[in-house]
């Protein structure tokens, strides 16, 4: 069963009660996203591989640390993910991005992809599939099985707000992916919507309703 991480730190705390206020404009709740996905993308890379490497400093030569595995993709789910990528690409510019789209069927209630524009390389690559919000666990379980379906098996997903439904759904249909959650809020109303989560996180990092 992959591992879930709930975020224990402060800032991260502090941050996302700031953004459930429903008093929040667009331009602050897009920038407090933003850094919250930076401090969540912190902890989501603390065991990624190194190896050794000569360097010279001013002073003498000496053995320091690099990057030695897997070169990082993000790839948010449209839209409301994209609201999470600069804060983790601050962190690893020379990531690449790649996007999923899914929209629901109105019938059959299933996630439907209409877009999906990856890395030629992405196989290859530490993804991170970022979304702010894991309610029932339908988009982002389809996003994962696509990806899967492409070749691609090295995935952790990183979301700001989780239902335990969705965490539940995740960690039974994709038990090898590891979950970083910046808070588990108490469950689902019956409009899919998490309580008491922060509305809608795409209406308000874009400025529409």
């Amino acid at each position: 069963m992959g591992k879930i991480h709930v975020m224990d730190h402060p800032l991260i705390a502090h941050k996302i009660s700031y953004i459930r206020r429903a008093d929040v404009g667009t331009k602050e709740f897009r920038e407090v996203i933003n850094e919250i996905a930076q401090l969540m993308c912190y902890e989501a890379t603390r065991d990624l591989k190194l190896k050794d490497v000569k360097i010279r400093t001013p002073i003498a030569e000496t053995v320091g640390k690099e990057l030695a595995g897997r070169k990082p993709a993000i790839i948010p789910i449209l839209r409301a993910g994209v609201g999470m990528v600069d804060g983790m690409l601050s962190l690893m510019p020379a990531a690449k991005v790649g996007h999923i789209g899914l929209y629901r069927d109105p019938e059959t209630l299933e996630p439907v992809e209409y877009y999906c524009k990856l890395p030629s390389d992405c196989e290859e690559r530490d993804v991170f599939v970022v979304d702010p919000m894991l309610a029932t666990g339908g988009s982002s379980t389809a996003a994962i099985r696509m990806l899967k379906e492409k070749g691609v098996n090295n995935i952790r997903f990183l979301c700001i707000i989780a239902a335990p439904e969705g965490v539940e759904r995740m960690q039974k249909e994709h038990p090898d992916v590891e979950l970083y959650i910046g808070a588990l809020d108490e469950k689902l109303n019956d409009h899919g919507y998490i309580v008491p989560g922060l509305g809608d996180a795409g209406d308000r990092i874009f400025g529409t309703k």
